[in-house]
């Protein structure tokens, strides 16, 4: 079971210890510590105004029941941002805010998250923790952004196969997914896309100069988001064109069965011209007396249909659409 506050303080000489009490992080002996707030109750939630100190805006940045966009803000002594992890099977973003100082690192969310979670589990294995906070943040933000990349692939696969057709379904089934599909793209495109443009702010800021050294840490993170967001780009176009493709398919097949529906008609039309006339009720038509009449003028019809039908084969009007092929 996951507390809702929990401590990990590193020391002087380099080692984690956990649970530590919130009063005595200060002591000397301590280097710089992380707190996590994980699902806090509003006794808890005070600590950050009591305790630490936070600016009540960025408290209510915390507290908002919106999801916010991620951003990154500037307050005396510490910097406040806000990123997002991925729901993986939803697609949908879980907001982490982080309060970063120079000897401490923060953490609120009302979720639990197991990218959180495994940074945490890390730590007594990592041995870069003389870093400071600001490279503990970087393996969180990298260990986020590191799980987009999943249910991106997972897009990229089924794309291919709604080409490709493995399963045999018909247009209409491929386009419900194909649609389904652009769907969840525009669900990760509003997570990445927000994360790109504050990792660019980030690299790019004038105020975390003090921190340039480690700016080649986040400039690797970004370059992955510009690898993600390069690749939905290329799949809306792919998802586009297999759209159009699809669309023009069943276009195709429509109007095929539209000629031969028409052929068909065109073919029973003489044939209908002819049973209406003699269908009349004159008394006296000549043909109506004749012995052999009802054998020559059926005779005549099939010839009349056949001839129409040999003339619409050999003209390529009677192709009948078929399901796209399997590539």
């Amino acid at each position: 079971m996951i507390r809702m506050i929990r401590t990990c303080a590193i020391t002087k000489e380099n080692e984690a210890i956990f649970d530590v009490a919130i009063e005595k992080l200060n002591e000397d002996h301590i280097e710089w510590f992380w707190v996590d707030f994980s699902k806090p109750t509003m006794e808890e939630v005070q600590l950050l105004s009591s305790h630490f100190h936070f600016h009540h805006l960025a408290i209510e940045d915390c507290l908002d029941d919106y999801i916010q966009r991620p951003k990154m803000d500037f307050y005396e002594g510490y910097q406040f941002l806000v990123i997002h992890a991925i729901r993986q099977k939803v697609f949908k973003a879980e907001e982490l805010g982080l309060f970063l100082g120079k000897k401490w690192l923060v953490t609120f969310h009302k979720d639990e998250l197991e990218e959180l979670e495994k940074v945490w589990n890390e730590i007594p294995e990592l041995e870069s923790l003389k870093q400071g906070p600001f490279f503990l943040m970087h393996r969180l933000i990298d260990r986020i952004v590191d799980e987009f990349f999943p249910p991106v692939y997972k897009i990229e696969s089924e794309l291919n196969s709604i080409e490709d057709n493995t399963q045999d379904d018909t247009i209409s089934e491929l386009m419900d997914q194909l649609f389904d599909l652009r769907t969840d793209l525009s669900r990760i495109r509003r997570i990445i896309l927000p994360m790109r443009d504050l990792l660019y702010r980030m690299i790019s800021s004038d105020r975390l100069n003090y921190l340039k050294d480690q700016h080649l840490y986040f400039h690797d993170v970004y370059d992955h988001l510009l690898k993600l967001t390069e690749m939905l780009e290329s799949y809306r176009d792919f998802s586009s064109d297999i759209r159009d493709s699809y669309l023009s398919v069943n276009s195709n097949n429509m109007n095929s069965t539209m000629m031969t529906l028409t052929v068909i008609t065109t073919i029973f039309m003489p044939l209908t011209f002819i049973v209406g006339v003699y269908g009349m009720n004159f008394k006296y038509m000549p043909e109506l007396n004749w012995h052999y009449g009802y054998f020559v003028i059926l005779g005549m019809m099939g010839g009349i249909a056949f001839m129409m039908f040999g003339y619409f084969v050999k003209k390529g009007w009677l192709k009948i659409g078929k399901k796209p092929r399997k590539r």
